[in-house]
């Protein structure tokens, strides 16, 4: 039987990987109303790394919430919970094409921060395999942070 300790653990991992849930969820609509209403010059090259960047972001939803369902959590699985839990910002109409880049980067970055937040509780609730998976995609995300920013000349 779990002691209040680890249950107290499991509960706020659960809270973390639900949030990571949310935002996942929302980033996936995002990035692909991003590529749906790209134009430009370089409306070639971001249509294609968008069209990646949803489609990885889908693959990453759908680890974190079976990682949840195994370690006994329940994902988040409405838009009014996602909506009401995720920490990054829907898109909304259209904007420059580097606005978007730049404003990628900052949910990136956002990420980032909360999944290392989540992988120190992962490593208190002694959780390897949760934090591994959190690892694997901090690592990803801090390349096309890297990326978008040398995109964009910085």
């Amino acid at each position: 039987m779990p002691t209040q300790i680890q249950s107290t653990q499991q509960a706020t991992l659960e809270q973390h990987l639900n949030l990571q849930v949310a935002n996942w969820t929302l980033l996936y609509t995002k990035l692909h109303h991003i590529h749906w209403y790209l134009s430009g010059p370089h409306f070639f090259t971001l249509h294609v790394k968008f069209e990646e960047l949803f489609t990885e972001a889908g693959t990453y939803l759908d680890e974190i919430a079976e990682r949840l369902l195994s370690i006994g959590g329940r994902p988040i699985a409405t838009l009014k919970e996602t909506l009401s839990t995720a920490t990054i910002q829907e898109a909304k109409g259209t904007q420059e094409p580097n606005a978007w880049v730049a404003e990628t980067i900052r949910d990136f970055a956002q990420l980032v921060t909360e999944l290392k937040e989540a992988r120190q509780v992962a490593e208190e609730a002694q959780d390897g395999v949760t934090e591994d998976l959190l690892l694997s995609i901090q690592s990803k995300l801090d390349k096309h942070i890297w990326m978008l920013q040398s995109y964009l000349g910085h």
